[in-house]
């Protein structure tokens, strides 16, 4: 007989914190029902999610809420937590709930030793709605920028090296340079 998996959703997730089976302080992530163990975070990457969130932070102001390295609920069966979100302003900073996609402006997955990985996430993401993903790629120096996400990934992928200028579509009159995102 054939060992069969179980897929967990967002409530069991959730449920398995409460009853104290998981606890928040674990590295963990809920993708399409299964749990992972998320790699561990160098110095290289990081040193870039502080740049990120310091231009971002400075350049947005209040126009956003800068979120690093917490969860968007992506239902039914995955948790992702992207490195940095860009999210819908909100009065109580989601204070009852984790924001869900309908709330998410962009997702940056950072990787250094998780790039498979990080990409393997595209397609939860596209099937979720987020609707622009960009995963800076720290070993080729470059920021892969994914955008139109369908039932079959995303429709524009763009990628951005050293030297190129980026800007979500959210806030295109915020242009990011590569290089001041790589250091």
């Amino acid at each position: 007989m054939p060992a069969t998996r179980h897929r967990f959703t967002v409530d069991d997730w959730h449920q398995m914190i409460e009853a104290g089976v998981l606890h928040e302080d674990q590295r963990l992530e809920l993708l399409d029902g299964e749990i992972f163990e998320m790699t561990p975070i160098g110095p290289l990457h990081s040193s870039v999610v502080n740049r990120l969130t310091r231009l971002w932070v400075t350049r947005l102001g209040t126009r956003a809420i800068v979120q690093v390295q917490n969860p968007v609920e992506a239902r039914p069966r995955s948790e992702p937590q992207p490195d940095l979100t860009l999210l819908r302003e909100r009065a109580d900073f989601y204070r009852d709930r984790h924001p869900g996609p309908g709330d998410v402006l962009l997702v940056i997955e950072v990787a250094d030793t998780s790039l498979d990985y990080d990409r393997a996430k595209l397609a939860i993401y596209a099937s979720a709605g987020i609707a622009e993903v960009w995963i800076v790629d720290l070993q080729a120096e470059r920021v892969d920028v994914h955008r139109d996400a369908g039932t079959s990934g995303f429709g524009d992928v763009r990628a951005a090296r050293r030297g190129d200028s980026v800007a979500c579509r959210a806030f295109p009159d915020v242009v990011l340079n590569v290089t001041d995102i790589l250091g």
